[in-house]
């Protein structure tokens, strides 16, 4: 069930966490590479804040970004600017996402994203959890995933293990974190594969994080490829 007034508590500490922890770095900490293949730590704050706008234009019926280009132009434009500057502009975005969400409205209204990608208006919190848990341990400062809540990790799992089901490009694989669960994911085609590991480890392959999997333990067949998110 989703339970958006929950995952808005857990955004604004998980948007706590990260301001907290970005707050200790310097100027030149932001032009140093993040995780993410080409992006300097600039980039990810910049990121967030940009992305925070876009989801008040997604509540508000309008287009998410005017396009591609031009979300990575804003990107691109604001990645070099000074600490304060990043911090400033991603508590302030947050901020305003926060306000456009906690004013009354259909939360079982259908909403669209990028790339003609819809989702009901009461998952879009935790749409925006996702942004800023992943992109904390994107910046490389010392949060990992194995620090992310316990409740989030699971529920990303659930999120990408549906996201990749029924996907022809990946064979049928069973996800277990070895206490009694069970996730399914992939296509019909192939031979079935089981990866075992911890939920950190799981969701290190889902998300393309860490490691990519590479501690997981395989059954059935080598550990499978998953396409970009």
């Amino acid at each position: 069930m989703i339970d958006h007034a929950h995952d808005l508590r857990s955004l604004r500490e998980a948007t706590d966490r990260l301001l907290t922890a970005a707050a200790k770095l310097d100027n030149a900490a932001m032009a140093e590479a993040s995780r993410l293949p080409g992006w300097s730590r600039g980039h990810v704050l910049a990121h967030l804040a940009r992305n925070a706008d876009a989801l008040v234009n997604v509540f508000e019926g309008r287009p998410m970004y005017e396009s591609a280009s031009a979300r990575d132009a804003d990107i691109e434009r604001d990645a070099g600017r000074p600490l304060v500057e990043q911090l400033e502009d991603v508590r302030n975005s947050a901020a305003a996402f926060q306000a456009v969400a906690d004013a009354p409205q259909d939360w079982s209204r259908t909403v669209e994203l990028r790339n003609g990608v819809t989702d009901s208006a009461g998952r879009i919190p935790f749409r925006r959890l996702v942004e800023i848990e992943l992109h904390h341990v994107d910046l490389g400062i010392g949060y990992e995933l194995t620090d992310l809540p316990d409740e989030f990790t699971a529920r990303e799992i659930d999120f990408l293990a549906d996201r990749w089901s029924g996907h022809p490009e990946v064979p049928p694989v069973t996800l277990s974190p070895g206490d009694g669960r069970t996730w399914r994911t992939g296509g019909t085609e192939g031979a079935p594969v089981t990866l075992s590991g911890t939920p950190a480890q799981l969701l290190a392959w889902l998300a393309g994080r860490g490691d990519k999997g590479d501690a997981l333990t395989t059954a059935g067949g080598p550990l499978p490829l998953l396409p970009p998110l």
